[in-house]
């Protein structure tokens, strides 16, 4: 998913990115562990583990829609070009994910305006899609004032397609192909939820299914409203 295919004028400055701390994490291994779909990464921990994570912004990336989309990979490109040399050349360059421009694939950047709910889950085992059941509820209330993504990782599209057909999700879903965007955000457990603020900013994320028992679920989403609203007054 590289954008429009049309050839791109080697001299356009190139857009600085608010995410190459996170570059690096593009590239690392991702490693089934048994059936419970599993990832770590070079580093280890999983998405929110580290505090330092808390309060920064996250990378960008472009998946496309699993109802209609294409069969691509996702693009987790958060520059235009794959060397440092300026100009880029030729051969290097890219584009990066929040400015691809196909039909029927979602920006998260797009997310980004206001606060945003962000579920990777995946097809097995069992107990993992009726745990986006709980994050399809929560979207059907609070969508008029938070953002939803919901992100397939791997799996076949018909079988997933089929999942989101019989369970009659309404919230935006997603298709992680190749596991890059899981393997970026390090993943770690289905279900994985972050909760972002307005700007793409990690406020808090939860991991496992538990974490969306007994109302914890709208509970964290009413604290990322009100430290949205926050936020907003201060910036006034």
């Amino acid at each position: 998913m590289t954008g429009d295919g049309k050839e791109r004028d080697p001299e356009r400055k190139r857009p600085p990115s608010r995410y190459s701390t996170f570059v690096g994490l593009a590239f690392l291994v991702v490693v089934v562990v048994a059936a419970v779909n599993t990832f770590e990464t070079n580093e280890g921990g999983v998405l929110g583990a580290d505090e330092a994570e808390i309060g920064a912004p996250l990378p960008e990336f472009a998946v496309p829609e699993l109802l209609g989309g294409e069969d691509a990979d996702a693009n987790i490109f958060q520059d235009d070009c794959e060397s440092s040399e300026i100009p880029c050349p030729d051969d290097q360059q890219r584009t990066p994910a929040c400015q691809v421009e196909v039909a029927d694939v979602i920006r998260v950047c797009d997310l980004f305006d206001r606060p945003l709910v962000l579920s990777f889950w995946f097809s097995t085992p069992a107990e993992c899609p009726p745990t986006q059941d709980v994050v399809d509820r929560a979207a059907r209330r609070h969508g008029g004032r938070v953002n939803f993504l919901s992100l397939a990782v791997r799996g076949e599209r018909e079988e997933l397609a089929a999942i989101v057909a019989e369970r009659g999700w309404e919230l935006p879903v997603g298709w992680d192909r190749d596991g890059a965007v899981s393997n970026l955000y390090r993943v770690g457990l289905c279900p994985t939820v972050a909760f972002v603020l307005p700007g793409g900013i990690l406020s808090e994320a939860r991991v496992g299914s538990d974490e969306l028992d007994r109302g914890a679920l709208g509970a964290a989403i009413e604290r990322l409203i009100r430290e949205s609203e926050r936020r907003a007054e201060a910036s006034r």
